[in-house]
């Protein structure tokens, strides 16, 4: 039985990436995660949250989420929580808007991982959790075995294209396609994120703005198809 709240561990920054700052932490053994078949992510620009049998939590886990922006993700609990046990449910809040203004979003919370026990779940399972609660999950840039120059080439791929979303692209992250310990995470998950990301959160919460789902923003038009008549 669980006692003690564990928050989402700090993810360390690969050497080459250009977002990171002097209180960031650099995995300089990152090689050994190429050995590995590797899920490549995008990283969302949002909230930390987390979703658990006995509530929605920030990245703190000092107290349960009860800002505004928390709102949707206590409806998804509202609906799942109950059946979550011991899982840890792990997402990107995006009810705010942060830095990065989605044109695309068609949900406001994005799985990206799944905890039982101490056990972080491979991604098929967080796939297949994400299917079953029906979530959607973050989008999946690549996934495979991959070299240091292939990896470099997809993340400036990415950063090129923009975000799956619709906007710029934060960033990417990579993990180790297989379930790993918890003690052993920053071996198994790091990222990339892109060069003068805002990572304050104090700008966003002092004047915050809900962040619109595609179909609710003004750019977006309905033609007679979509609504079933001619």
């Amino acid at each position: 039985m669980e006692t003690i709240s564990e928050k989402y561990p700090r993810t360390y920054h690969f050497p080459f990436s250009e977002g990171a700052v002097n209180d960031d932490r650099i995995q300089e053994e990152w090689q050994a995660l190429l050995a590995q078949e590797i899920v490549v992510t995008e990283k969302l620009d949002g909230e930390n949250t987390c979703i658990k049998a006995n509530g929605v939590y920030a990245r703190s886990h000092g107290a349960v989420n009860r800002n505004p922006w928390a709102k949707p993700i206590w409806e998804i609990w509202e609906r799942v929580g109950n059946s979550l046990q011991d899982l840890h449910l792990f997402g990107e809040n995006l009810y705010a808007i942060h830095s990065i203004e989605y044109a695309r979003l068609d949900s406001h919370f994005y799985l990206f991982a799944v905890r039982d026990n101490g056990l972080w779940l491979s991604w098929d399972e967080v796939d297949w959790y994400a299917q079953l609660l029906d979530l959607p999950t973050v989008p999946v840039l690549e996934r495979g075995n991959f070299t240091t120059t292939q990896l470099q080439t997809i993340i400036a791929n990415q950063q090129a294209q923009g975000s799956r979303l619709g906007g710029e692209s934060e960033g990417v992250v990579c993990r180790n396609a297989a379930a790993f310990p918890e003690t052993e995470f920053s071996q198994h998950v790091l990222k990339y994120v892109r060069k003068n990301h805002v990572q304050t959160d104090e700008h966003w919460i002092r004047n915050w703005k809900r962040a619109p789902l595609w179909f609710e923003r003004p750019d977006f038009q309905t033609t007679g198809a979509e609504l079933g008549t001619d």
